[in-house]
């Protein structure tokens, strides 16, 4: 997925390793409650179980003192490819193996101590899975016949969330409209059913989650949420008639072609 600047409504969820005060006092500063949610741990164990929880938009690993846990919290960037890892630390000459070793391992950036704690929410956004996600879906409701203003104005609320659960209420108070009023134009003509589109778009997330190496299908339906793997399931056959199983190997070009199929309408909307 290529990167856009389209900030998401609900900030970054961003989990990060740090023992130390100091880069723990950094983080919160660069992450505060009101503009997303950071998940700060301290041992590889909380690390890993973060990942299984929530959807995870970015991850910092404080590289300043690194011991033996901290190297296996790193290792896990090539089991969530999807997730953007960024080193922390003070860029001092002792510091060369450890970024070597961290490029060798994927991570997206460093983030220097000192010299980028003022900017490293500007640093980090931009790469979030979300951000990047509704970057990447941004015009593809074209593809889906949707090209009127609201239906366009829709999709880019609905991809804004990355995939999680967004609920019609919640679109329509963000476009400043009734409830009722969205779902009625958004389908008028013969287009899909806003609700058909906002599972696809969940299924398009799901899909991308699957292809991590450190993910399985229940998990991936755990993090956003769905009821259970079951459910994911049951809406993957009757959104883009395949089981959940079979997501990993589909493009967003194949879920949409599929989709159009005949299944963008229900009875309700």
């Amino acid at each position: 997925m290529t990167a856009r600047t389209v900030m998401f409504p609900l900030g970054p969820n961003v989990l990060a390793l740090a023992s130390r005060d100091r880069a723990r006092d950094i983080l919160k500063r660069a992450f505060p409650r009101r503009r997303g949610r950071l998940s700060l741990t301290r041992t590889v164990g909380e690390f890993t179980g973060a990942f299984k929880k929530a959807l995870v938009d970015a991850v910092i690993v404080d590289l300043a003192h690194p011991t033996e846990e901290t190297w296996k919290a790193a290792a896990l960037a090539r089991d969530y490819p999807s997730v953007p890892f960024f080193a922390f630390c003070p860029m001092r000459v002792a510091d060369t193996a450890a970024l070597a070793r961290c490029v060798d391992g994927d991570f997206a950036d460093v983030l220097v101590e000192g010299m980028d704690d003022s900017a490293m929410r500007d640093l980090v956004l931009p790469h979030c899975f979300t951000n990047r996600f509704g970057s990447a879906l941004h015009d593809a409701h074209l593809a889906l016949g949707l090209d009127n203003r609201l239906q366009e104005r829709a999709w880019r609320a609905i991809v804004a969330h990355g995939g999680r659960t967004v609920r019609t209420e919640m679109i329509a108070a963000q476009l400043h409209v009734t409830r009722e009023h969205l779902s009625r134009s958004f389908s008028a003509a013969g287009s899909p059913n806003l609700k058909r589109i906002i599972d696809l778009v969940r299924l398009i997330s799901a899909a991308e989650l699957a292809k991590n190496p450190g993910y399985d299908v229940s998990e991936v339906a755990m993090v956003l949420e769905f009821a259970s793997p079951s459910h994911l399931t049951s809406t993957a056959q009757r959104i883009v008639g395949t089981r959940s199983a079979s997501l990993a190997r589909l493009r967003t070009g194949d879920l949409i072609e599929r989709f159009r199929q005949g299944r963008g309408r229900s009875r309700t909307a």
